[in-house]
């Protein structure tokens, strides 16, 4: 290996691909995290570990997880998800808003990377606990999610620095990169503080993978609007837009959805920051098959608009919409099972009830009048005639109301019920820096600031308004892996190159 070092400022999921990538090329790797070593690994710690990926049918999954079993693929019908699938959906759901560049290149090269991930020792499974009901003896894939990584988020975490580890990468924890070190030359370095000391840490290359901005109350409410001071954070509370603003300070250009960002509904009485001891079970991802309602008692979304994993990233924000920002889920006996695990933790907010009335009564800041009128109302729209499907859109809605359930409406009559409060948990936010197709952070000109890369959230241009899920762990190592090559590559001397297939 060489001495050309290359410096990455955050230990994620997009920070650590970046530092083996920059490995495999040669230079030596220093990574900066401004956590303690015990709260490492940024959001990508409290994720379920859903990795959304193309790909043409169950073989190519085999080579993903080699573990899969004759009798899993024999129960199971995996389906495809095609590169053309992938890039509707991130056109779709993104209104069509999204850097059609930088979409192109995180679906060609997602299954790439996922495999080249699996060699570096990140084990990748079938994500059946989530994304699949046994119906008719046979589980069958919805939503385009089929994979997760073993151990969730902690295991993707232990997986990439046990990675580093072997690769004699060093890590420097409660280290924070406070401002870039440039000339006319480009960027050399990076100005730290660590322990109450600042000093400089010279580098021919630096990447930045330090995250959003979601954890900065202040930049919350001034980029995304009034009212987001009081969302809770999902994650960790070190992503306070650190590497935007010390690249911005660098003349780096900001890009994408600047108001926008990935918020889902969030256990009411979560705390404000992200618990490592629950992870990400705190979300409360099943609503499609119940309603939401607000404290006046009224539904306020479509809650079978679409598959869970294209409506939950936006749907936090339509809670911090509401009313004293809550709303309660119901459900009753029929879709008791079909309820996800984060359902049955302990640090949930739940009441239960044997009858309807009880429940409503019970459900804290809630108009149990009105809430029974909606109930009520919502009961006797829904459209009985059509079969009820949990792994297709099934078509079963409602017929009247000002605000509709397009699938998996069923009538709430069947005891015991139960009801989940939740407010709005903020994921990871949209705006951040513009790269180009070699990761390259780019200038108020368009043009590559020499010696500066940047992966994982804080690249802008890809998402907007919404978020098809698992995108954002796939994301970061796409970018993660092009930013190590091309940051290696051009601390080594050599000319940038687009190399990564």
């Amino acid at each position: 290996m060489s001495d050309h070092k290359v410096v990455v400022v955050g230990a994620g999921n997009a920070g650590l691909c970046a530092a083996l990538a920059a490995r495999e090329q040669g230079a030596s790797v220093q990574v900066l995290e401004c956590a303690p070593e015990d709260e490492r690994g940024g959001n990508s710690r409290f994720t379920a570990g859903a990795v959304r990926v193309a790909y043409e049918g169950v073989e190519e999954l085999k080579a993903l997880m080699p573990d899969l079993s004759a009798q899993e693929i024999e129960t199971t019908d995996f389906g495809v998800y095609t590169q053309d699938q992938f890039f509707d959906d991130m056109a779709r759901v993104t209104e069509y808003r999204s850097d059609p560049d930088l979409v192109d290149l995180l679906i060609k090269r997602s299954m790439t990377t996922l495999l080249w991930m699996r060699d570096k020792g990140v084990r990748f499974v079938p994500i059946y606990g989530r994304q699949a009901f046994k119906v008719d003896g046979r589980f069958k894939f919805w939503g385009g999610l089929t994979v997760e990584v073993w151990g969730g988020g902690p295991g993707l975490v232990d997986a990439l620095f046990s990675a580093t580890r072997t690769a004699g990468i060093e890590v420097l924890y409660g280290t924070r990169a406070v401002k870039l070190i440039q000339d006319n030359s480009g960027v050399n370095g990076v100005c730290v503080r660590s322990d109450g000391k600042t000093f400089d840490i010279k580098a021919n290359a630096v990447v930045l993978a330090s995250g959003g901005f979601e954890a900065n109350t202040e930049w919350r409410t001034r980029y995304l609007g009034p009212g987001w001071d009081l969302a809770k954070v999902r994650g960790s509370r070190f992503n306070t837009g650190g590497g935007i603003q010390i690249a911005l300070d660098a003349g780096a250009m900001p890009y994408g959805n600047w108001s926008g960002c990935h918020a889902v509904g969030w256990d009411r009485n979560a705390p404000d920051f992200g618990d490592l001891a629950v992870g990400d079970g705190f979300q409360k991802h099943s609503y499609p098959f119940g309603i939401m309602i607000n404290a006046n008692g009224e539904r306020f979304v479509d809650e079978g608009a679409d598959f869970r994993n294209y409506t939950y990233a936006k749907y936090g924000s339509e809670v911090l919409k509401q009313p004293r920002q809550f709303a309660w889920q119901i459900f009753d006996s029929q879709v008791a099972h079909l309820l996800r695990d984060e359902y049955r933790i302990r640090e949930v907010t739940k009441v239960t009830a044997e009858n309807l009335e009880d429940l409503l009564g019970k459900l804290d800041g809630v108009d149990s009048s009105r809430a029974r009128m909606t109930v009520d109302a919502y009961n006797a729209a829904v459209s009985t005639e059509i079969d009820f499907n949990p792994n297709i859109k099934d078509g079963r809605g409602t017929v009247g109301l000002s605000v509709p359930k397009s699938n998996w409406a069923n009538r709430i009559d069947q005891p015991p019920f139960s009801a989940y409060a939740v407010t709005c948990g903020i994921t990871f936010t949209f705006g951040g820096l513009r790269v180009d197709n070699q990761a390259r952070v780019l200038d108020m000109e368009q043009a590559p600031i020499a010696g500066l890369y940047a992966a994982g959230e804080l690249v802008g241009g890809l998402f907007y308004f919404n978020y098809p899920g698992g995108t954002g762990l796939t994301s970061g190592a796409v970018f993660g892996r092009i930013a190590g090559v091309s940051s290696g590559q051009f601390a080594n001397g050599e000319d940038t190159r687009d190399s990564v297939s």
